[in-house]
């Protein structure tokens, strides 16, 4: 989070402060980063609401921290956990699936696999014979601590995970929609689901890294969600599904930087106000 050295306060000039922004270049970090994971998460989260499938982002969430404490154990990067562990969390997902959903029996074996996770995170964490200055960043995020490097890996990751699900799209939609018509027409449905599980995997272990483990619902749900409350048109959907991502990611930092509270707080809290908005307006 920020903390009060970094308390700069507001000008007069909303220019002035804009260019302010850019100044630091962990703020340039931030802003980048936060981009990046903003447009991913809504595209992600725009297939993941259509398919109902939020609390699955939310067991991959709690595995993420899995993945982050034991790479800390471990001593590796905090970034080989977040993705080694969501990639095998989405495998597990994919297997109590099934080939036919049944969202009861789906449910109750995800929120299994999420406890034993959330179990093994806090075990990891109590294995840890030191002082881990970094739980806070592991289960709410922060932008502060980002390098050019980890943007760079952070833009590939988007990329590769944007492009799959461009390929995708078409049949994945009728197989979200419709999943039993589009078996019927030939389209491989259990494929499809386990792929959308792997980039589900891959997009919270990214916005985990900026959002916290706790907080993936800000960017991966929220935004979505509120787009989905305004227009039912797919392409429409995704646009403001990410431009909603981008807006209260923007102005999250933005706020935070001028302020004493976390990063978090306003993300969250904006993403929140949004939604709640779209559906009183609608």
């Amino acid at each position: 989070m920020l903390t009060s050295s970094a308390f700069t306060g507001l000008s007069w000039s909303p220019v002035t402060d804009v260019r302010t922004l850019f100044t630091f270049p962990f703020m340039q970090h931030a802003l980048a980063a936060g981009t990046i994971v903003a447009v991913m998460a809504g595209v992600i989260g725009w297939f993941m609401v259509l398919r109902r499938q939020t609390f699955a982002g939310h067991t991959l969430s709690v595995t993420a921290f899995t993945g982050a404490s034991a790479a800390s154990l471990a001593g590796v990067p905090v970034a080989v956990g977040y993705f080694g562990i969501c990639g095998l969390g989405a495998l597990a997902l994919a297997a109590v699936a099934g080939p036919r959903r049944s969202l009861g029996a789906e449910s109750a074996a995800t929120g299994s696999v999420g406890a034993l996770a959330l179990a093994l995170g806090f075990l990891f964490v109590s294995l840890y014979h030191g002082i881990l200055t970094g739980l806070d960043s592991l289960l709410f995020g922060t932008f502060l601590g980002i390098t050019s490097s980890q943007v760079l890996v952070l833009l590939v990751v988007a990329a590769l995970t944007l492009v799959v699900v461009a390929l995708a799209a078409r049949p994945l939609l009728f197989a979200s929609v419709d999943p039993d018509v589009a078996r019927a027409g030939g389209v491989p449905v259990r494929l499809l689901g386990l792929g959308f599980l792997l980039v589900l995997g891959l997009a919270v272990a990214e916005t985990s890294q900026i959002t916290g483990a706790l907080l993936v619902f800000a960017l991966l749900v929220t935004p979505a969600a509120a787009a989905h409350r305004i227009t039912a048109r797919p392409f429409a959907g995704v646009v403001l599904s990410v431009a909603l991502a981008l807006a209260v990611t923007w102005l999250g930092l933005a706020l935070a930087y001028f302020s004493v509270y976390p990063v978090g707080f306003y993300i969250t809290s904006l993403s929140f106000a949004v939604y709640v908005l779209a559906r009183v307006l609608t």
